[in-house]
């Protein structure tokens, strides 16, 4: 029987229900069910743990120790729509106060996706006041405990919203932290393909102008010298990370790739 306390955690959070549970899922402890939107964010946080199956993700294998159970308490806390359960007592906590998650150096992933988003990322960027502050990248879906962890970590001075369907709880964050605002115009811009492992971009998710977003792809090339990268860091897509010379190499195929379709 779970303790009172995590089942309070979890109802918070919202629970997956057994009686949806998908067919497809082995048998034993963590389960998803028929709820799932097939956002993928479970299985980039916990792929010993959970794959897709065509148009919803199911759990491959039971998490083996510590690690992967704590993946897979972040990916149930992280899961959009509480598609995400388990039979057994879990503290709900140890998923919880894994957000912000580290990426790298002073990037981390806020979990807590939204369904009005469509599952998708935000990230918070940990800057000093002197250099502007923090900055959140879209909004994720709003909890009391995230909140508290950024607070901490020096609260939100700026929040810039890549496009319009990653807005999820904006204004709840903004007043929370009273930070301004800033919307992009063109949509997503880059994410990585598994399958074709190189960049894509996203033509039905660019709500300004497909041609525009290819030029400003070619802006980034063409001042790749001053601009250039190794993370990519989208709101729908895979995370990658390279060698700014791959990643370059990666931006040109891309643009020939944009230009086609």
């Amino acid at each position: 029987m779970a303790h009172p306390l995590t089942q309070v955690v979890l109802t918070s959070l919202g629970m997956a229900n057994p009686a949806l549970r998908l067919p497809e899922n082995i048998p034993g402890d963590f389960f998803v069910d028929s709820t799932c939107i097939d956002c993928d964010a479970c299985r980039q946080i916990a792929p010993e743990t959970f794959t897709d199956a065509g148009d919803a993700s199911i759990v491959y294998r039971e998490p083996l120790g510590e690690r992967e159970t704590k993946r897979a308490l972040m990916a149930l806390v992280a899961c959009p729509t509480a598609s995400i359960g388990t039979k057994e007592h879990h503290d709900a906590h140890i998923g919880i106060d894994a957000f912000p998650s580290q990426v790298a150096e002073n990037i981390y992933f806020c979990g807590f996706t939204a369904e009005s988003s469509f599952g998708a990322w935000s990230y918070l960027i940990v800057r000093p006041q002197s250099e502007g502050g923090n900055v959140l990248i879209d909004s994720p879906r709003f909890a009391t405990q995230l909140a508290g962890k950024i607070e901490l970590m020096g609260g939100v001075r700026t929040m810039f919203l890549t496009h319009r369907d990653d807005v999820a709880d904006h204004r709840r964050f903004a007043e929370r932290f009273n930070c301004e605002r800033v919307m992009h115009a063109t949509g997503d811009h880059l994410a990585w393909s598994p399958n074709r492992k190189t960049l894509t971009a996203f033509r039905g998710a660019c709500w300004y102008s497909w041609a525009e977003q290819t030029r400003s792809m070619e802006r980034l090339l063409d001042n790749y010298s001053e601009w250039n990268f190794e993370w990519i860091l989208p709101g729908h897509g895979r995370i990658h990370h390279d060698s700014p010379a791959k990643m370059r190499a990666h931006l040109e195929r891309c643009i020939e790739w944009m230009k086609t379709r």
